[in-house]
């Protein structure tokens, strides 16, 4: 008895087993809200979102955590970053993070600083992100502050295809190398993200190829 809600996720398909299916709503990531430490503590969470429906909160949950903890070759493997060998000094290229779970914010961060990206601006989702450029730019040092932006798609208040739309529609901000990290890149998707103006996608189990892809692209960009 019951259904089966398949899904695609880091290019493995997934099967969750449910009851009933009560209703399905479409929502805009503008409607989703950060969640506060009522729900995620500051070090682990278990939603990247809330979003008030028909005078109820929903608790949107991370589903790559979800889906991480039942199957872990699914996730980012840090050790893969030992395979790339020895490599020169990336001290001096700071990385801005977009991405809303916890968990891949943080495998994400200690891959990079393994790789030797330690000067990283974490945030949590595509408006903190925003934000931060806009004011960065605004002190006039932004190309200086961030050499790279690594993004996800799905994410609460600004998703990663509005942020990369609006990077690359900025004069002085498209000037910086901005990649697509996802458990959502299809083709559908690719598609997108190079009409947005992406210079890279990548699907988030291949964390030695992102730090591949960010010395290519900062070896093109001369930083």
């Amino acid at each position: 008895k019951g259904l089966f809600i398949i899904t695609n996720f880091n290019k493995l398909n997934v099967a969750f087993h449910v009851d009933t299916v009560v209703g399905i709503h479409r929502v805009s990531w503008e409607d989703i809200i950060k969640p506060d430490s009522t729900i995620n503590t500051e070090k682990e969470g278990v939603s990247t979102g809330v979003i008030k429906l028909e005078e109820k909160l929903i608790v949107i949950l991370d589903f790559e955590k979800i889906v991480t903890d039942i199957s872990p070759e699914t996730g980012l493997k840090v050790s893969e970053i030992d395979a790339l060998g020895e490599r020169r000094n990336r001290e001096g290229s700071p990385i801005m993070i977009a991405e809303d779970s916890h968990l891949l914010s943080k495998l994400i961060a200690e891959s990079l600083k393994k790789a030797g990206y330690t000067q990283l601006i974490v945030t949590m989702d595509g408006q903190e992100a925003w934000d931060k450029l806009c004011e960065y730019k605004k002190e006039g040092d932004v190309l200086d502050k961030v050499h790279c932006i690594i993004t996800d798609i799905e994410m609460p208040r600004m998703d990663g295809h509005r942020l990369t739309k609006l990077v690359k529609q900025d004069d002085e901000l498209k000037q910086i190398p901005l990649v697509i990290f996802s458990s959502l890149v299809n083709e559908e998707m690719r598609r997108k993200g190079e009409a947005l103006g992406a210079d890279a996608q990548l699907t988030k189990p291949e964390i030695g190829n992102l730090v591949t892809e960010i010395d290519k692209l900062l070896d093109q960009t001369g930083k």
